[in-house]
Protein backbone atom coordinates (compact mmCIF):
# COMPACT_ATOMS: atom_id res chain seq x y z
CA UNK A 1 0.00 0.00 0.00
CA UNK A 2 1.13 3.39 -1.20
CA UNK A 3 1.66 5.85 1.60
CA UNK A 4 -0.75 9.02 2.19
CA UNK A 5 1.87 10.92 -0.07
CA UNK A 6 2.58 8.63 -2.43
CA UNK A 7 -0.89 8.30 -3.01
CA UNK A 8 -1.25 12.66 -3.60
CA UNK A 9 1.29 12.49 -5.62
CA UNK A 10 -0.03 9.60 -7.92
CA UNK A 11 -3.46 11.59 -7.64
CA UNK A 12 -1.88 14.83 -8.81
CA UNK A 13 0.40 13.14 -11.71
CA UNK A 14 -3.13 11.43 -12.93
CA UNK A 15 -5.21 14.53 -12.85
CA UNK A 16 -2.43 16.52 -14.66
CA UNK A 17 -2.41 14.03 -17.35
CA UNK A 18 -6.15 13.23 -17.99
CA UNK A 19 -7.93 16.12 -16.34
CA UNK A 20 -9.99 14.20 -13.76
CA UNK A 21 -9.84 11.27 -11.96
CA UNK A 22 -11.86 8.63 -11.06
CA UNK A 23 -12.55 6.98 -7.32
CA UNK A 24 -13.38 3.50 -8.35
CA UNK A 25 -9.74 3.46 -10.65
CA UNK A 26 -7.76 4.83 -8.17
CA UNK A 27 -9.07 2.40 -5.77
CA UNK A 28 -8.30 -0.47 -8.11
CA UNK A 29 -4.74 1.46 -8.92
CA UNK A 30 -3.27 1.79 -5.52
CA UNK A 31 -4.67 -1.29 -4.08
CA UNK A 32 -7.17 1.23 -1.24
CA UNK A 33 -10.69 1.42 -0.23
CA UNK A 34 -12.84 4.06 -1.66
CA UNK A 35 -13.11 5.64 1.26
CA UNK A 36 -9.53 6.02 1.57
CA UNK A 37 -9.48 8.06 -2.04
CA UNK A 38 -12.63 9.81 -0.83
CA UNK A 39 -10.47 11.14 1.58
CA UNK A 40 -7.41 11.83 0.08
CA UNK A 41 -9.26 14.12 -2.52
CA UNK A 42 -11.37 16.03 0.23
CA UNK A 43 -7.81 16.43 1.66
CA UNK A 44 -6.44 17.97 -1.82
CA UNK A 45 -9.40 20.01 -2.54
CA UNK A 46 -8.90 22.06 1.15
CA UNK A 47 -5.26 22.62 -0.48
CA UNK A 48 -6.88 23.85 -3.82
CA UNK A 49 -5.27 21.48 -5.48
CA UNK A 50 -8.26 19.40 -7.27
CA UNK A 51 -11.88 19.91 -7.80
CA UNK A 52 -13.98 17.27 -6.56
CA UNK A 53 -16.98 15.77 -8.43
CA UNK A 54 -19.21 13.15 -8.08
CA UNK A 55 -17.78 9.75 -8.31
CA UNK A 56 -13.94 11.64 -8.22
CA UNK A 57 -12.13 14.61 -8.86
CA UNK A 58 -11.45 17.54 -11.82
CA UNK A 59 -8.42 19.96 -12.24
CA UNK A 60 -10.74 22.22 -13.08
CA UNK A 61 -13.85 23.49 -11.66
CA UNK A 62 -16.90 21.34 -13.19
CA UNK A 63 -19.68 23.41 -12.34
CA UNK A 64 -20.59 26.02 -15.07
CA UNK A 65 -21.91 29.56 -15.09
CA UNK A 66 -23.73 30.84 -17.57
CA UNK A 67 -22.67 33.74 -19.57
CA UNK A 68 -24.07 36.05 -22.52
CA UNK A 69 -24.06 34.81 -26.30
CA UNK A 70 -21.65 37.62 -26.93
CA UNK A 71 -19.09 36.95 -23.89
CA UNK A 72 -19.73 33.32 -24.97
CA UNK A 73 -18.87 33.39 -28.64
CA UNK A 74 -15.35 34.97 -28.00
CA UNK A 75 -14.24 31.97 -25.88
CA UNK A 76 -12.20 29.18 -27.74
CA UNK A 77 -13.42 30.73 -31.21
CA UNK A 78 -10.92 29.26 -33.63
CA UNK A 79 -11.85 26.05 -32.60
CA UNK A 80 -15.27 26.80 -32.86
CA UNK A 81 -14.78 27.59 -36.23
CA UNK A 82 -12.73 24.41 -36.96
CA UNK A 83 -15.21 22.27 -35.49
CA UNK A 84 -17.86 23.62 -37.23
CA UNK A 85 -16.26 23.49 -40.77
CA UNK A 86 -15.64 19.88 -39.89
CA UNK A 87 -19.16 19.76 -39.18
CA UNK A 88 -20.80 21.03 -42.11
CA UNK A 89 -19.22 18.58 -44.36
CA UNK A 90 -21.24 15.54 -42.89
CA UNK A 91 -24.35 18.01 -44.24
CA UNK A 92 -25.56 16.02 -47.25
CA UNK A 93 -28.01 17.19 -50.99
CA UNK A 94 -31.36 16.89 -49.66
CA UNK A 95 -30.85 16.84 -45.94
CA UNK A 96 -33.37 17.60 -42.77
CA UNK A 97 -31.14 18.69 -39.82
CA UNK A 98 -31.65 20.41 -36.53
CA UNK A 99 -29.52 22.62 -35.27
CA UNK A 100 -29.74 23.58 -31.42
CA UNK A 101 -28.43 26.69 -29.87
CA UNK A 102 -24.78 28.07 -28.60
CA UNK A 103 -22.03 29.71 -29.90
CA UNK A 104 -20.69 26.78 -31.89
CA UNK A 105 -24.19 26.73 -33.46
CA UNK A 106 -23.67 29.83 -35.17
CA UNK A 107 -20.75 28.96 -36.44
CA UNK A 108 -21.40 25.90 -37.81
CA UNK A 109 -24.55 28.21 -39.57
CA UNK A 110 -21.81 30.28 -41.19
CA UNK A 111 -19.89 27.34 -42.85
CA UNK A 112 -23.10 26.15 -44.42
CA UNK A 113 -23.61 26.78 -48.37
CA UNK A 114 -25.51 23.71 -49.85
CA UNK A 115 -25.63 24.24 -53.31
CA UNK A 116 -29.20 21.74 -53.00
CA UNK A 117 -32.28 21.54 -50.96
CA UNK A 118 -31.45 21.63 -47.39
CA UNK A 119 -34.12 21.77 -44.55
CA UNK A 120 -32.84 22.80 -41.01
CA UNK A 121 -35.09 23.72 -37.86
CA UNK A 122 -33.60 25.49 -35.28
CA UNK A 123 -34.28 27.25 -31.86
CA UNK A 124 -31.40 29.46 -32.41
CA UNK A 125 -32.58 32.98 -33.96
CA UNK A 126 -29.20 33.58 -34.61
CA UNK A 127 -29.35 30.44 -36.71
CA UNK A 128 -32.24 31.38 -38.47
CA UNK A 129 -31.41 34.59 -39.65
CA UNK A 130 -27.96 33.50 -40.82
CA UNK A 131 -29.46 31.07 -42.83
CA UNK A 132 -32.31 32.77 -44.03
CA UNK A 133 -30.55 34.79 -47.04
CA UNK A 134 -29.58 31.23 -48.33
CA UNK A 135 -31.36 30.04 -51.34
CA UNK A 136 -31.41 26.20 -50.90
CA UNK A 137 -32.02 26.47 -47.44
CA UNK A 138 -35.79 25.95 -45.68
CA UNK A 139 -36.04 27.20 -41.97
CA UNK A 140 -38.40 26.18 -39.67
CA UNK A 141 -37.37 28.26 -36.75
CA UNK A 142 -39.19 26.58 -33.19
CA UNK A 143 -41.17 28.76 -31.07
CA UNK A 144 -41.94 29.65 -27.24
CA UNK A 145 -40.12 31.31 -24.75
CA UNK A 146 -37.24 33.50 -25.37
CA UNK A 147 -33.42 32.66 -23.35
CA UNK A 148 -31.23 35.80 -24.04
CA UNK A 149 -28.17 34.13 -23.15
CA UNK A 150 -28.41 31.98 -25.87
CA UNK A 151 -30.28 34.06 -28.45
CA UNK A 152 -32.48 30.68 -28.51
CA UNK A 153 -36.15 29.56 -27.67
CA UNK A 154 -37.22 26.48 -25.60
CA UNK A 155 -40.79 25.74 -23.85
CA UNK A 156 -43.83 23.63 -24.82
CA UNK A 157 -44.19 25.05 -27.90
CA UNK A 158 -40.93 24.06 -29.33
CA UNK A 159 -41.19 20.99 -27.84
CA UNK A 160 -44.77 20.28 -29.75
CA UNK A 161 -43.20 20.54 -32.98
CA UNK A 162 -40.34 18.35 -32.60
CA UNK A 163 -42.90 15.55 -31.87
CA UNK A 164 -43.85 15.82 -35.36
CA UNK A 165 -40.75 15.73 -36.77
CA UNK A 166 -37.58 13.42 -38.28
CA UNK A 167 -34.15 14.46 -39.56
CA UNK A 168 -31.27 12.54 -40.32
CA UNK A 169 -29.26 14.46 -37.92
CA UNK A 170 -28.72 16.53 -34.75
CA UNK A 171 -26.33 18.99 -34.11
CA UNK A 172 -26.02 19.81 -30.83
CA UNK A 173 -23.83 22.19 -28.34
CA UNK A 174 -23.42 21.69 -24.99
CA UNK A 175 -22.02 23.42 -21.79
CA UNK A 176 -20.61 20.51 -20.41
CA UNK A 177 -19.49 16.87 -20.62
CA UNK A 178 -19.29 14.87 -18.19
CA UNK A 179 -17.97 10.98 -18.35
CA UNK A 180 -20.39 10.10 -15.82
CA UNK A 181 -23.35 12.63 -16.00
CA UNK A 182 -23.35 13.00 -20.00
CA UNK A 183 -24.32 15.97 -21.64
CA UNK A 184 -25.41 18.98 -19.28
CA UNK A 185 -26.65 22.90 -20.05
CA UNK A 186 -26.69 25.73 -17.64
CA UNK A 187 -30.85 25.86 -18.12
CA UNK A 188 -33.02 22.81 -17.10
CA UNK A 189 -35.81 23.56 -20.18
CA UNK A 190 -32.98 24.15 -22.37
CA UNK A 191 -31.92 20.67 -21.82
CA UNK A 192 -35.73 19.43 -21.85
CA UNK A 193 -35.73 20.91 -25.64
CA UNK A 194 -32.37 19.44 -26.29
CA UNK A 195 -34.14 15.83 -25.28
CA UNK A 196 -36.57 16.14 -27.60
CA UNK A 197 -34.71 17.10 -30.49
CA UNK A 198 -32.44 13.88 -30.00
CA UNK A 199 -35.68 11.71 -29.85
CA UNK A 200 -36.13 13.80 -33.38
CA UNK A 201 -33.15 12.69 -34.85
CA UNK A 202 -31.55 9.70 -35.95
CA UNK A 203 -28.02 10.81 -35.18
CA UNK A 204 -26.94 13.14 -32.76
CA UNK A 205 -23.47 14.93 -33.20
CA UNK A 206 -22.18 16.95 -30.39
CA UNK A 207 -19.87 19.82 -31.30
CA UNK A 208 -17.57 21.01 -28.17
CA UNK A 209 -14.13 22.62 -28.17
CA UNK A 210 -11.87 20.89 -25.27
CA UNK A 211 -12.89 23.00 -22.62
CA UNK A 212 -16.25 21.91 -22.39
CA UNK A 213 -14.87 17.98 -20.94
CA UNK A 214 -14.76 17.75 -17.34
CA UNK A 215 -17.61 20.55 -16.68
CA UNK A 216 -20.94 20.16 -15.31
CA UNK A 217 -24.55 22.58 -15.96
CA UNK A 218 -27.48 22.59 -13.84
CA UNK A 219 -29.40 20.77 -16.60
CA UNK A 220 -28.49 16.91 -17.73
CA UNK A 221 -29.15 16.81 -20.97
CA UNK A 222 -28.83 12.56 -21.86
CA UNK A 223 -26.05 10.15 -20.97
CA UNK A 224 -23.66 9.67 -23.49
CA UNK A 225 -25.32 6.18 -24.76
CA UNK A 226 -27.12 8.42 -26.71
CA UNK A 227 -24.88 9.79 -28.79
CA UNK A 228 -23.14 8.98 -31.99
CA UNK A 229 -20.30 11.45 -32.68
CA UNK A 230 -18.34 14.37 -31.20
CA UNK A 231 -16.29 16.62 -32.97
CA UNK A 232 -13.95 18.29 -30.64
CA UNK A 233 -10.27 19.86 -31.29
CA UNK A 234 -6.56 18.60 -30.42
CA UNK A 235 -7.15 20.08 -27.05
CA UNK A 236 -8.76 16.85 -25.89
CA UNK A 237 -6.87 14.28 -23.29
CA UNK A 238 -5.84 11.44 -25.36
CA UNK A 239 -7.40 9.49 -22.49
CA UNK A 240 -10.92 10.81 -22.55
CA UNK A 241 -11.01 9.85 -26.80
CA UNK A 242 -10.11 6.65 -25.56
CA UNK A 243 -12.71 6.48 -22.96
CA UNK A 244 -15.61 7.81 -25.02
CA UNK A 245 -14.56 5.46 -28.28
CA UNK A 246 -14.83 2.45 -25.83
CA UNK A 247 -18.39 3.76 -25.35
CA UNK A 248 -18.98 3.52 -29.18
CA UNK A 249 -19.06 6.78 -29.72
CA UNK A 250 -16.84 8.31 -33.13
CA UNK A 251 -14.62 11.12 -31.83
CA UNK A 252 -13.04 13.51 -34.74
CA UNK A 253 -11.01 15.70 -33.38
CA UNK A 254 -9.51 18.81 -35.82
CA UNK A 255 -6.17 20.20 -35.64
CA UNK A 256 -5.55 24.31 -33.86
Amino acid sequence: MKSITERHQYILKKLQDAGFVNVQDLSKEMNVSHVTIRKDLKLLEDKNLLFRTHGGGSKTNPYINDKPVAEKEQLHADEKHLIARAAAKMIGHNDSIIIASGTTMLALARSINPEKHLTVITSALNVALELSSHLHVDVLQLGGQLRQNSSSVMGPYAEQILKDVSCSMLFLGVDGIDLEMGLTTTSLMEARLNQKMIDAAQITVVLADSSKFGKRGLGKICGLEQIQHIITDNGIATSIVKLLEDKGINVTIVEK
